[in-house]
């Protein structure tokens, strides 16, 4: 997939070097419009993007083609066994889970499944969430966003334990106060930010790069 220099807010050289980190997002009620928010305001050398948003089979591929009208980076639905690469966002599609995979030789693949729901959901983001977890580790960040239930709370959890950098969207601007609730209670975040805020946040961890981890959290 090439990057398009018209995509919205392209930028022609790099401020973002590749380290190996990669971001995942999760959200489910008044999720696509808070991943719009983000995504939107994301440079085009972004590290990869991996994204649950609970939605029917139906609708995911339509979502991804407005998200990737909009946005600097690419955005696609995600393909079984698909390479992960800088400047992509990866959409699980509506009916299956999407987790990540460390290649042998290196690199990550998208890996689909359509095994049970997971919190009632398939895609689950907990599914998603767990995988980075235990593949990417420390060098992942893992964001939560507006959503009815606790999917993702655990997996959020799971990632931070990890040594992933974890954020939670602030229940001002939720459209639904409840899976990053779930991850607040649970001691799962690092961060709590108003939407508006979070694609500067993630930022800011890219730059600073993958260290000091031990330190407080903004809650």
């Amino acid at each position: 997939m090439q990057q398009s220099s018209t995509k919205p807010g392209s930028l022609q050289t790099r401020i973002l070097p590749y380290d190996g980190a990669i971001i995942f997002i999760g959200a489910s009620t008044g999720g696509t419009e808070a991943i719009r928010e983000v995504l939107t305001r994301l440079p085009a050398d972004i590290p990869p993007i991996l994204m649950t948003q609970h939605m029917p089979e139906l609708f995911t591929g339509s979502f991804a083609n407005r998200l990737n009208a909009l946005s600097a980076i690419s955005v696609c639905e995600a393909a079984q066994g698909e390479s992960v690469r800088p400047g992509v966002a990866y959409l699980a599609p509506g009916h299956s889970h999407l987790r990540i995979k460390r290649m042998e030789y290196g690199g990550y693949t998208c890996e689909l499944s359509r095994g049970e729901p997971v919190n009632r959901h398939r895609p689950s983001v907990d599914v998603l969430f767990h995988s980075a977890a235990e593949q990417v580790g420390r060098m992942a960040v893992g964001v939560l966003l507006t959503g009815m239930g606790k999917d993702g709370a655990a997996g959020l959890l799971h990632m931070m334990r990890a040594g992933a950098w974890t954020i939670g969207q602030d229940e001002a601007s939720c459209v639904v106060y409840g899976m990053p609730r779930e991850a607040a209670l649970i001691g799962a975040l690092k961060e709590v930010v108003p939407l508006v805020e979070i694609a500067s946040h993630v930022l800011q961890r890219l730059r600073g790069g993958f260290h000091g981890y031990g330190e407080c959290a903004r809650v």
